[in-house]
C-alpha cells in the first residue's frame, strides 16, 4: 500500500486551499458539510429511561461523497480529519469515522485556526482523537432541537390551521424580544418636555450651552408655559462663567472581532446582513487565490473568544512600530477579556498576516470580500494601537441661579483611529478661549419642544447583541437564528429594522402562554451553559436529554388539551366556512375547506407591514409564476396597487407613496418611489448619499 494520507475537509474551496500546501503524498477530499443527520421524515430520537438512542440516517445526496471518499480511503495508510475547530466540525468527524470504520479514538483528528501552510503543516504533526465530549455537546443541542422542533411544530399546525408554522428552542426566544419590544412600543405613551439652550457672548466669542439644573435640582420643564415662565425669569438676569474645566480624555480601541461583533459592525457599516457576512467571511477563511499562491486571509469566523495569538502579537507590534511609528505603539500588547463561555484555544478574528494589508490584496478579491476584509484587518491592528487622546472642555455659565452648560473636545492624538484613515474629530468650539473673569451676555434664548421616545425595534445586529449578552446562542448560530424567523415570516425588516408579522405574533404569545420555560430566556441561556459543560466533561449528555424531555413531554400534552383553535387564515369571505391550506402541483395555496361546494381560493401571501397608499388596505408580497416577489394591496382586484420592489415604511417627500427597496444590475440596493407617475429615486440609503428627484 502507498505511504499516502487522506486528509478530509468539510468544503471543496478548504480543499483546493490545503491541496496547494501538501505534497504528493497526501490526498485531499472534501464531505461537502454533514454526511449522517436525523431523519427528516421521523423523530429519529429513541429516549428510554436514562438511555438516549439517535437514529442517524445517511444522507441521500452525500451518497457519491462517501463512495469517493471509501475508494480514497482504501489507497491511503491513513486517515486524517481537519474539519472546522468547533462542535459542528468535530461531529462531522466522528460521523465520517464511523462511516469509514475509523475508530474515533485514533489520533485521526487535526485541528488549525487559520488556512495557511504553517497552521496546516504544524497541525498535521500533531494529530489526536476526536473529542467526544465535544461532539456530545453537539448530539446535544440537535436532538434538543429536534425534541421542540418535532413536537411544537405540529402543536402549531393543529392551533392556528396553517401548516409552514415552525417553533426552535432559540428561534422562538429570539421571536419573543422581537414580539415583546413590538409590544412596549405599541404601549409607549410620549411625554413631553422642552430645553432651554442659551446663547452667549464674551468679548467676540459666541458659545451656546444647555440649561441643566437650578441650584442643586436638576431642571424639569413639562410644557411650554413652564419654559416660558423660566424664559421670562432669565432675560433679567446677569450671568458670569462659574467654572471652567479642562481634562484630557483618552478613547481606547475596541476589542479584535469575535463572531457577533463582526455582525454588527458588518451590518452597521457595510449594510450585511449575519448570514451574508458569515459566507464572506467563510471565503475569506478557506482560502482563496492571491497572486501565484492560495492562501486563507483571515482565522476561523465563529469564535466567542478575543485572544490573540503571541506570534500574531508580535507581528501586527512590529507592523505598528515601522508603519505608524513609536508613539503609536503601546509599551505592552493590549490585553482584552473574553466572556466565560469562550473556548480558551479559540482567537480572534483577525488576518491571517498584518502584512497583507488591505490595498494589496484587493486587485484578487470581490467588492464584498474586499470590504469585509478591510473591516477584520483594521480593527486587529487598531486594537494594538495606542489610545486616540482629546483636549476636553466643559464651561459653566450662571445666572439667577440657573446654570448652563457646555462641553466640546478636540482630538490631539488619533491613535488607533489613524488605521481607517477616518479620526473622530467632534466639533470644535473655541471655549478654550473664554475667560472667568471676564463678563458673559446672554444674546439669545432658544426653548425647544420635545417627546419622549419609544425603545426602538431590533434591528439584527442588535437583537444578535442581545442574545449574546444574555446567553442565548452561540458564535455557530447567530446568523441562522435571525434568518430562520425571516424566512417563516415571522418577522420582516422594516427600514432595517425587525418587525413582526401578525403571524410572528400570534405564534410568540401562544408558544408563551403554554410553554413558558422553552419561551424562558433563562431558560435557555441556563441551556447553553449546560451543553457549554457537557464540551467541558462536566455534563452527562444523555442525562440532559432525559430530564428536558420528561419535562418537556408534559407540558406538550397539556397545551394540546388547554389551548384553543385559531384558525389565523380566517374565514371564507363567499360562504363563512374556514379557510386552510391546500396543495397542488404549482404549490401552496388557501382554499375554502367548504370544495367542492365553494371554490374560493388566494394565493399565500407575505405580510410586509405598510399600508396600501390607496385605500389603506395591508400590502402582501406574493410570488409569480417565475417565483420572484411582487407586492400587491390586499384588497386586489377592488384595489390595483403594485410594486416589484418591498415596500418600506419611509414615504416619498414628493408623493407620499411608500419607497421601494429594490436592486440594480451590480447588486447594488437603493430606495425608489412605488407610484408609477412619480420619479422620486434615493441613491445610498446607508451612506447619506444625496437623492435624485
Amino acid at each position: 500500500m502507498a505511504e499516502k494520507t487522506l486528509v478530509i475537509v468539510e468544503s471543496p474551496a478548504k480543499a483546493r486551499t490545503i491541496s496547494h500546501y501538501l505534497g504528493k503524498n497526501y490526498i485531499v477530499k472534501a464531505s461537502q458539510g454533514h454526511i449522517r443527520d436525523l431523519p427528516h421524515d421521523k423523530f429519529g430520537v429513541e429516549i428510554k429511561k436514562n438511555k438516549v438512542k439517535v437514529k442517524y440516517v445517511t444522507l441521500e445526496d452525500k451518497l457519491p461523497v462517501i463512495e469517493d471518499l471509501k475508494a480514497a480511503k482504501a489507497k491511503v495508510k491513513r486517515v486524517i480529519f481537519a474539519t472546522d475547530p468547533d462542535r459542528e466540525g468535530e461531529a462531522i468527524s466522528w460521523h465520517l469515522a464511523k462511516t469509514l470504520r475509523i475508530d474515533p479514538e485514533d489520533k485521526c483528528r487535526v485541528e488549525f485556526h487559520e488556512v495557511t501552510k504553517n497552521a496546516v503543516l504544524d497541525s498535521l504533526k500533531e494529530p489526536k482523537p476526536i473529542d467526544i465530549n465535544r461532539v456530545n455537546a453537539q448530539q446535544g443541542r440537535r436532538i434538543l432541537d429536534r425534541i421542540v422542533g418535532y413536537r411544537l411544530s405540529p402543536f402549531l399546525w393543529e392551533k392556528l390551521m396553517k401548516s409552514d408554522l415552525s417553533a426552535g428552542r432559540v428561534q422562538s426566544v429570539a421571536l419573543r424580544f422581537i414580539c415583546d419590544r413590538e409590544k412596549e412600543i405599541a404601549a409607549f405613551v410620549p411625554k413631553e418636555y422642552w430645553e432651554i439652550e442659551g446663547v452667549f457672548l464674551q468679548e467676540d466669542i459666541e458659545f451656546s450651552a444647555k440649561l441643566i439644573s437650578r441650584g442643586k435640582d436638576k431642571i424639569d420643564i413639562p410644557d411650554e408655559a413652564k419654559a416660558k415662565e423660566i424664559v421670562e425669569e432669565l432675560k433679567s438676569a446677569q450671568f458670569h462663567i462659574q467654572n471652567i474645566r479642562r481634562s484630557k480624555r483618552r478613547k481606547s480601541p475596541p476589542p479584535p472581532f469575535i463572531t457577533s461583533t463582526l455582525q454588527q459592525e458588518a451590518s452597521r457599516r457595510l449594510g450585511f446582513s449575519p448570514s451574508r457576512t458569515m459566507s464572506i467571511a467563510q471565503q475569506l477563511y478557506e482560502g482563496l487565490k492571491i497572486g501565484d499562491t492560495i492562501v486563507g486571509l483571515i482565522t476561523y469566523m465563529r469564535t466567542d473568544s478575543v485572544r490573540i495569538s503571541d506570534l500574531a502579537i508580535e507581528e501586527v507590534r512590529k507592523f505598528i512600530k515601522e508603519h505608524f511609528g513609536d508613539e503609536y505603539l503601546p509599551s505592552k500588547p493590549k490585553v482584552y477579556k473574553s466572556s466565560k463561555s469562550s473556548q480558551g484555544a479559540h482567537e480572534a478574528i483577525r488576518p491571517t498576516s498584518v502584512e497583507r494589508t488591505p490595498e494589496k490584496v484587493r486587485e484578487y478579491l470581490t467588492h464584498d470580500q474586499f470590504a469585509l476584509y478591510k473591516l477584520i484587518w483594521e480593527r486587529f491592528v487598531a486594537c494594538q494601537m495606542e489610545n486616540a487622546v482629546y483636549d476636553s472642555i466643559s464651561v459653566d455659565v450662571v445666572g439667577n441661579d440657573y446654570l448652563f452648560r457646555s462641553s466640546a473636545s478636540r482630538l490631539i492624538f488619533p491613535g488607533y483611529q489613524i488605521v481607517s484613515g477616518k479620526e473622530e474629530e467632534e466639533d470644535e468650539i473655541p471655549l478654550e478661549k473664554l475667560d472667568r473673569d471676564k463678563p458673559v451676555e446672554l444674546l439669545e434664548l432658544l426653548p425647544s419642544q420635545h417627546f419622549t421616545q419609544p425603545p426602538p425595534r431590533y434591528t439584527e445586529a442588535s437583537l444578535i447583541k442581545l442574545l449574546e449578552e444574555r446567553g442565548i446562542g452561540r458564535p455557530s448560530t447567530y446568523a441562522t437564528i435571525v434568518s430562520t424567523i425571516l424566512d417563516r415570516n415571522y418577522v420582516i425588516i422594516d427600514d432595517h429594522f425587525l418587525k413582526p408579522t401578525p403571524v410572528g405574533m400570534t405564534v410568540s404569545d401562544l408558544l408563551t402562554k403554554h410553554f413558558p420555560n422553552i419561551m424562558d430566556p433563562n431558560f435557555t441561556a441556563n441551556m447553553e451553559e449546560d451543553l457549554d459543560e457537557i464540551e467541558e466533561g462536566k455534563e452527562d449528555w444523555e442525562r440532559l436529554i432525559v430530564n428536558f424531555y420528561q419535562d418537556f413531554e408534559k407540558q406538550v400534552e397539556e397545551a394540546k388539551e388547554k389551548a384553543e383553535i385559531n384558525n389565523i387564515l380566517g374565514n371564507c369571505p363567499i360562504c363563512g366556512k374556514p379557510l386552510v391550506e391546500k396543495r397542488s402541483r404549482f404549490g401552496i395555496f388557501i382554499g375554502c375547506s367548504g370544495y367542492p361546494d365553494c371554490r374560493y381560493t388566494r394565493p399565500v401571501t407575505r405580510s410586509t407591514g405598510v399600508k396600501c397608499p390607496k385605500c389603506g388596505g395591508d400590502i402582501v408580497g406574493l410570488k409569480s409564476k417565475s417565483g420572484k416577489y411582487y407586492y400587491r394591496c390586499s384588497n386586489y382586484p377592488d384595489c390595483d396597487f403594485v410594486a416589484w420592489g418591498r415596500p418600506t415604511s419611509a414615504k416619498c417627500p414628493k408623493c407620499g407613496y411608500p419607497l421601494v427597496t429594490v436592486r440594480s444590475k451590480k447588486g447594488n440596493s437603493y430606495r425608489k418611489c412605488s407610484n408609477p407617475d412619480c420619479d422620486y429615486v434615493l441613491l445610498g440609503r446607508r451612506r447619506g448619499k444625496a437623492a435624485k428627484g
